[in-house]
C-alpha cells in the first residue's frame, strides 16, 4: 500500500464531514446501515485527499481483514444457537434455574439464566423463548410482571453484550487484537456485577414502582413439558464446551515453557482456537439436543441453514466497521485522534466508552455502535502498548456504550414494548434504563480493572 501524508486540519474536517454524512444517511435518510457506513469512510478518504487507488485498497483490506477474523464465529454461532432453541433447550435452564433457586429468587434465576441463553442465543430469540416463563410465575406469583421480565432482560442484554461467542465482543476484540480467552474472562466479571445490578436489583425498583400486568395472550398459556425437553447437565455443558476450550488455552499460555503443560499446548492451541471450539460444540448440539431428541439429520439441515440468514447484516456491518477503521488508520487521522487522545487526562478506556455511547443514542444499532468505536480506538498508536488486559478493559468499555441509553430508535426498546404491552413513557423508564445500568456498570468495572492492567 502506497503512503499518504495529509494536512491534520484537512483530516479533522474529513473525519467531521464522514461522521455528519453517517448520521444524517442512517437518522434522517434512513439508509441500511452497511451502505452509509460505506458512504463515510469513502468520504473520509475523499475528502481527507487520499489517492483513489489507496481508497479502494484500503476498503478491500478493511473488508477481508475484519471478515476473515469472524466470519466463521458467527455462522456456526447462529447455527448452534437455532439447536439450542428448537429443542427445548433454553427453557430447560430456566425451569431448572427457577428449581433450584426457587420462586422467591425467581428473578436471580431469570437473571442468570438469561446470561447463560444469550451467549449461543441471539437476544430477540432468547426473550422471545423465555419471557412466556417469566409472566408464567407473574401470573403465579400474583406481582407485576416487571419484577421477572426486567432480571431476564438484563441477563440477556450481558451475555449478548459482553460474553464471547456472541458476535458484538467478538467483533471488537477482532479488530482490536485481544485474546477472545481473556475476553471471556473479563466479560463473566463485568457481565456478573452488571446482571445483579441491572437485574434482580432494578427489577424489584421497577416491580413496585409499576404494576404491568401479564399480558392477555399469556394469561392461559401451557405448561412446558419436561419430559421433552434435554437434561439440564447435557444443555449447560454444551454451551460450556467453546469457553471451556478457549479459556484453557488462554491459561496455557500464560504459564511459562518448560513446566509439566507443554505437552498440552499443542493440543489445547488448536481446540482452543475459537472456530474449533464453536464447531465442536455445534456438532455436539446436532446429535445430543438434535438427533437425540427425534430430530432428524435432513430437519437439522434446514433449521441450521435457516438459522445462517441474519448474519449477512451482521458480518457485512461487522465488515463496514472494519473499512471505517482502516480508513481512519490509513489517511492518518487515527494519529491525529490518538495524539489528541494522548493530550487528555481521560484514559482510553473512557475514550472508547464515550465514542461508543454517542454513536448508540445518535444510531441507535449496538452492533453500529460497537463496530465504529473498535474502528476509531484501534487507529490510535497508543492501542499498540497496551497490556493484553488494558486492551480486554477497552472492549468491555465499547461494548457498555454500546449497549447503554437504548431509546426510540433501537428496535430492541419496540420488541420490549410491544412483548409487555407498556407504553413508550414506562418503557424508557425500565428499559432504557436497565440498558443503561447494564453498560455503564460493565464499563465501570473495566475501567477499575484497567488502573492494574
Amino acid at each position: 500500500m502506497e503512503t499518504f501524508v495529509a494536512d491534520p486540519t484537512r483530516l479533522i474536517i474529513a473525519a467531521l464531514c464522514g461522521l455528519a454524512i453517517l448520521l444524517f444517511l442512517i437518522i434522517k435518510g434512513k439508509l441500511q446501515p452497511l451502505i452509509a457506513i460505506l458512504i463515510s469512510a469513502l468520504c473520509i478518504g475523499l475528502i481527507g485527499g487520499m489517492p483513489v487507488s489507496m481508497i479502494v485498497d484500503t476498503v478491500n483490506k478493511g473488508m477481508g481483514e475484519t471478515l476473515k477474523g469472524i466470519a466463521l464465529l458467527v455462522g456456526l454461532g447462529s447455527m448452534f444457537g437455532a439447536i439450542l432453541e428448537i429443542s427445548g433447550g433454553a427453557e430447560r435452564v430456566a425451569l431448572t434455574m427457577i428449581s433450584r433457586f426457587g420462586e422467591k429468587r425467581a428473578p436471580w434465576a431469570l437473571g442468570f439464566t438469561g446470561m447463560v441463553v444469550a451467549i449461543p442465543v441471539f437476544f430477540d430469540a432468547g426473550l422471545i423463548i423465555l419471557i412466556p416463563l417469566a409472566f408464567s410465575i407473574a401470573r403465579r406469583a400474583k406481582k407485576s410482571a416487571l419484577f421477572f421480565v426486567i432480571p431476564l432482560l438484563a441477563g440477556l442484554a450481558v451475555g449478548h453484550a459482553f460474553i464471547p461467542p456472541t458476535p458484538g465482543p467478538v467483533l471488537v476484540a477482532n479488530i482490536l487484537g485481544v485474546d477472545l480467552g481473556l475476553v471471556i474472562g473479563l466479560g463473566l466479571v463485568c457481565g456478573f456485577f452488571s446482571m445483579v445490578l441491572a437485574g434482580p436489583v432494578f427489577g424489584k425498583i421497577c416491580g413496585q414502582k409499576f404494576n404491568v400486568p401479564v399480558p392477555d395472550q399469556y394469561l392461559n398459556a401451557p405448561e412446558y413439558d419436561e419430559s421433552k425437553l434435554p437434561t439440564f447437565g447435557s444443555v449447560v455443558s454444551i454451551i460450556m464446551i467453546p469457553l471451556f476450550l478457549i479459556l484453557i488455552n488462554s491459561v496455557l499460555g500464560t504459564i511459562p515453557q518448560g513446566s509439566a503443560v507443554d505437552t498440552l499446548r499443542p493440543v489445547f492451541a488448536f481446540l482452543g482456537t475459537p472456530f474449533i471450539a464453536l464447531l465442536l460444540a455445534t456438532i455436539a448440539a446436532m446429535f445430543l439436543l438434535g438427533v437425540r431428541h427425534g430430530y432428524s439429520r435432513e430437519e437439522l439441515e434446514k433449521v441450521m441453514t435457516k438459522s445462517l440468514e441474519p448474519t449477512g447484516l451482521i458480518l457485512l456491518v461487522t465488515a463496514g466497521g472494519g473499512v471505517l477503521r482502516y480508513m481512519l488508520q490509513d489517511s492518518g487521522l487515527g494519529d491525529i485522534i490518538g495524539n489528541t487522545v494522548a493530550a487528555t487526562p481521560l484514559p482510553i478506556v473512557v475514550v472508547a466508552f464515550l465514542i461508543a455511547l454517542a454513536v448508540r443514542i445518535s444510531v441507535g444499532s449496538a452492533t453500529v455502535a460497537m463496530t465504529m468505536a473498535a474502528g476509531i480506538v484501534a487507529s490510535m498508536p497508543m492501542v499498540a502498548t497496551l497490556s493484553p488486559l488494558h486492551l480486554a478493559c477497552l472492549v468491555m468499555a465499547i461494548a457498555g456504550g454500546s449497549t447503554a441509553f437504548s431509546h426510540f430508535n433501537d428496535s430492541g426498546f419496540w420488541l420490549v414494548r410491544s412483548l409487555c404491552n407498556l407504553d413508550e413513557k414506562t418503557t424508557f423508564k425500565t428499559w432504557t434504563m436497565m440498558e443503561t445500568i447494564v453498560g455503564t456498570t460493565g464499563f465501570v468495572v473495566a475501567l477499575i480493572i484497567s488502573f492494574f492492567a
